[in-house]
């Protein structure tokens, strides 16, 4: 769940960069939010695979 607040955090920053003129911040901010955004999904389907499968050896 940090990863994502991150990552919304970065993309408000990058947009309000944006608004006011700075493109190379927005840019690396933007990126970052994209980075974290995208470990962040990473994670969530590793560990829905470890969950699931530790599901199904308790119920066997």
């Amino acid at each position: 769940m940090y990863m994502l607040k991150m990552a919304l955090f970065f993309l408000v920053i990058s947009i309000i960069a944006g608004l006011f003129g700075f493109g190379g911040i927005s840019s690396a901010a933007a990126g970052m939010a994209k980075i974290l955004f995208f470990i962040a999904i990473v994670l969530f389907v590793v560990f829905l695979v470890i969950a699931l499968l530790a599901g199904r050896s308790l119920t066997r």
